[in-house]
């Protein structure tokens, strides 16, 4: 079985996040995309972040209804903070006839040469591109590489931090978030201090 990893710490997840992936399991030859659940991404402060358990909870309940669609928690054993190679090591133990892809954006292709034993996953995996709009927009090094697919997905420009912030500010982003997603939120008063 073939998975995509799309790492993040969804912190909420939202329907850009739903639309990618989807996309991504229907369109590409992925048999399944896995929603990684983050606990600490080695470049966001952890104080930023709602409960690994309440972030992991909202991507279940957001694919509960789409069976190429799992939430993952793989990540939250493992020391922290975690890096790719070492969660791709991790799950290659653990699913040995799995083969794992990543997806990433456009924008994190222009640093991956800094990830942590970057040379090693490119050897072992391929990777998905999904398109970004950003700024200083170059070819990366990486753009000829076999191991590395540009997928032309949807664009959606959401970002959790916007949400976050309008839910501060009592602005009613229910549109933006999967529906049970926002119900939990609500219920929860998520992101309101």
């Amino acid at each position: 079985m073939k998975i995509g990893l799309y790492f993040g710490t969804f912190n909420p997840i939202h329907i850009g996040h739903m639309i990618l992936a989807n996309h991504l399991s229907q369109f590409t030859n992925l048999d399944q995309v896995w929603f990684v659940v983050t606990p600490l991404n080695p470049f966001k402060k952890k104080s930023s972040l709602l409960a690994d358990h309440h972030r992991l909870q909202m991507v279940r309940i957001a694919v509960e209804d789409f069976p190429k669609l799992k939430a993952s928690n793989i990540e939250f054993g493992l020391p922290q903070p975690n890096y790719t190679v070492n969660t791709l090591a991790h799950l290659y133990d653990k699913y040995p006839d799995y083969h794992f892809s990543l997806i990433m954006g456009e924008d994190n292709l222009q640093n991956f040469h800094k990830w942590k034993n970057y040379e090693t996953i490119l050897k072992n995996h391929e990777i998905y591109v999904y398109p970004r709009v950003y700024e200083n927009k170059e070819k990366s090094i990486f753009h000829q590489h076999d191991k590395i697919h540009f997928v032309n997905a949807p664009v959606v420009e959401i970002s959790s931090t916007f949400i976050r912030k309008s839910i501060q500010n009592k602005k009613d982003v229910r549109v933006l978030l999967p529906q049970t997603v926002a119900i939990y939120c609500e219920e929860m008063n998520f992101y309101k201090k």
